[in-house]
């Protein structure tokens, strides 16, 4: 075997780095989705995930922070019989930004204009977390062009109050025992943070959501998390003037109670991190039954589901449980 002339290695060397970088940069979303854009504003477009499959039309909305790729794992259990989208809220992802003075306002505008983009008749919408509040927005202005509206854990004082809840500030201002961060192996890859927050939450993120939050770094690694403009909206969210008494569209409406704090905090035996855990569950159990109470008398023809021990990613960590409350629901509609 003869040694590598000094040239032959430099070339070598040229010809080896490009292809290896070429093949970090290879990564594809293995969703079943198209992806495609909506402008919805000037110089604001919305990325939009289609699942495709035909039937009645459903419209998935993320929770704060997240894109519509944190379901890319469960829409495809829903597109088996619905024609499934999502979308991503501006200022987050893929999509565009520009500021506005009207949350609420502006981002059920946002969703109701890619609905007519993609000409869709009457489609459920389903939203988790502070997405409630443009379901609410939605189901009030326009009632007329949705069929129904489901609340993943969104169905708090932002989306519904009738003044005898508990206020969505008074739950954020609740501090539990926090996990440790991820470690710099936690970070060597994309695949390994995901295995970070099944360890911490008892379930996985998809990776896409992943790389929409944080910074891919030259060598595959993940860096630092993305400070994203769309985090603005979400305080007038939670304490803007919108008050929604009323939901006047069939509504589906799921409770974590009491919260999971996450498979970390249930395998921990730390004496310490379950005395605050404790502290921690029983506050936000008491919140979380008053708000409960109050969509159930205020809101008669909702179904109300309360799924006991789930995540506030309850469509993630109860996965099972809400796709057959979500079949009924959705058989029921007209």
């Amino acid at each position: 075997m003869h040694p590598c002339r000094p040239g032959l290695s430099v070339l070598l060397a040229f010809l080896v780095v490009p292809l290896y970088a070429q093949n970090l940069a290879v990564w594809k979303d293995p969703s079943p989705h198209i992806t495609r854009f909506v402008t919805v504003d000037k110089d604001v477009r919305l990325e939009v995930l289609d699942w495709g499959v035909s039937g009645r039309p459903i419209v998935l909305l993320a929770g704060g922070g997240d894109t519509a790729h944190v379901y890319d794992d469960f829409a495809p259990k829903l597109s088996t019989h619905y024609h499934v989208y999502g979308i991503t809220r501006r200022g987050f992802g893929a999509s565009g930004y520009s500021a506005t003075d009207h949350p609420a306002n502006r981002l059920a505008d946002d969703v109701l204009a890619v609905i007519d983009a993609l000409n869709l008749k009457r489609p459920v919408l389903i939203g988790h977390s502070i997405a409630g509040a443009e379901l609410s927005e939605v189901a009030n202005s326009h009632p007329d062009r949705i069929a129904g509206v489901v609340y993943l854990e969104a169905a708090y004082s932002y989306a519904f109050d009738n003044g005898k809840g508990a206020s969505a500030m008074d739950a954020q201002k609740l501090q539990g025992p926090q996990p440790p961060p991820p470690s710099g192996v936690d970070l060597a890859s994309f695949n390994a943070l995901q295995k970070y927050y099944e360890r911490v939450n008892g379930f996985r993120f998809p990776e896409a959501e992943l790389r929409a939050q944080w910074e891919s770094t030259p060598d595959g690694g993940v860096g630092k998390q993305l400070d994203l403009p769309g985090y603005a909206l979400f305080m007038p969210l939670m304490t803007g003037a919108e008050k929604y008494t009323a939901i006047p569209v069939p509504a589906l409406v799921f409770f974590a109670n009491p919260h999971s704090q996450g498979a970390w905090v249930d395998n921990n035996t730390d004496p310490a991190v379950q005395t605050a855990a404790k502290a921690y569950s029983d506050v936000l159990a008491a919140l979380t039954e008053k708000q409960e109470k109050a969509v159930k008398d205020g809101l008669p023809m909702a179904r109300v589901i309360t799924v006991p021990g789930a995540h506030h990613y309850v469509y993630l960590s109860n996965e099972a449980e809400v796709l057959r409350a979500l079949g009924a629901f959705l058989a029921d509609l007209r």
